[in-house]
Formats: C-alpha cells, structure tokens, sequence
C-alpha cells in the first residue's frame, strides 16, 4: 500500500465516538486502536513506510508508523527529533516504549533527554531510566535518583512528574535497601495522592503503589 492508500484507510477507520475517547486523554485522532493493530499486523514491517506515515503529522499515522517501523533501523539524530514531534501522549508513549527501548542508542539518549529543558523530553529520558531501574539498574546511582525526584518532582510539569513518580515507585518496588527513603519520599510530596483510582486498580500514588506490588511479590 502506499502512503496515501493507507492515509485513506485511516480516515475510513475515523470513529466520532473513539475520537472523544482519545481526546480526554490529550489524543487528537478517533481511530480504535485495536483496529490500528489489526492494519499494522496486515501492513507488516514497512520501515520507508512508516517513515513517510510519521512525517504526515497525523496522529493516527504516527501511531501506525511506530507499529510497522524497525526500530533498530533509526539512527540516534532521527529518534531526537522524533520525539521532539511526539506531543501527543499515546506517540510519546508508544514511541518510548515500543522504538527508543529497542534501539542501540537508547542509553545514550536517556542521559542526554533527562536533562533536556523540554519536560516533555525529559520525560522520556526517565521512562528510560525506570527501564533500566527495574531490568539493567547496574551502574545507575539509584540514591542520586531519589535525590532528584526529592527536589524536583514536585514542581514538575504533569508529564514529567508522571514519568518521575513512576521512576520513584520502581526503585522502592525493585530494590529494598532504599524502599523505606522511597515511600517516605512519596508521602512528604503527596505526589498523586488524591489521584482517581477505578476499582481494582492500583493508586499512582507511590507509597501505595509500592506497598501493592511488593505484596504481590510476597
């Protein structure tokens, strides 16, 4: 299929009632992502493709384009600039979790993102970081972690403390000997206390978080 085949299909897909959906969560397509899979699953992996899809501007095309990518196949300067495109979060997530973690240069850019001006880059830098925290954390200064979210996550941007608050969940969940400073941390910022939780499903709050997974690990 070429680009403008598939931009049509997406726009055949164009759901009202899935577009009001997205939009609460800061999401500007109405596409059904289960449809968006099952047209990712039927394109297979495109990488020239899912180059032109990404550079559409189309939200639902750079969903698409991140489900038919290699994420191996982009370069360290590409994924720099993609993410500075990825403003809306479903993207960002999606280009996160399902590329920048699969790619060779993903450390490289969790150093240089997590300190970027940008709240929204930075927080990816540490989603990475939170990867790393809970599969690879040798090497990190775990105790210079939970400085930096005891001093800035706070006042961070709505994004970036989502993304800090999670970092501080993982390292109590994960590593014991700084479970207690975590949780402690947690309850002095209150950090996503209040935050409504549905039924059987875990708080964001992070000494509640913690608590729970621990317990699951018990």
């Amino acid at each position: 299929m070429t680009t403008a085949e598939v931009m049509a299909e997406l726009a055949a897909l164009e759901d009202p009632r899935a577009r009001q959906v997205n939009e609460k969560h800061g999401d500007d397509h109405g596409v059904n992502l289960g449809k968006l899979r099952a047209l990712a699953k039927r394109l297979k992996t495109q990488q020239e493709l899912a180059r032109e899809l990404w550079e559409t501007d189309d939200t639902a095309a750079k969903l698409l384009a991140l489900l038919i990518c290699r994420p191996k196949a982009f370069d360290r300067d590409e994924l720099d600039r993609m993410v500075r495109e990825a403003r809306t979060p479903k993207v960002h997530d999606w280009l996160v979790n399902y590329v920048v973690k699969k790619n060779p240069h993903a450390e490289e850019l969790r150093l240089a993102w997590s300190a970027d001006p940008d709240p929204v880059v930075a927080s990816a830098g540490w989603a990475l970081t939170t990867e790393r925290v809970a599969k690879k954390p040798e090497g990190l200064d775990l105790a210079r972690l939970l400085d930096v979210i005891e001093a800035e996550m706070k006042t961070a941007p709505d994004r970036l403390q989502w993304a800090m608050n999670h970092c501080l969940a993982q390292i109590g969940i994960d590593h014991p000997e700084h479970r207690a400073r975590a949780i402690g941390i947690g309850e002095r910022l209150e950090v996503l206390k209040d935050y409504p939780t549905p039924p059987n499903c875990t708080s964001p709050f992070a000494p509640v978080w913690i608590a729970e997974m621990v317990r699951r690990q018990a």
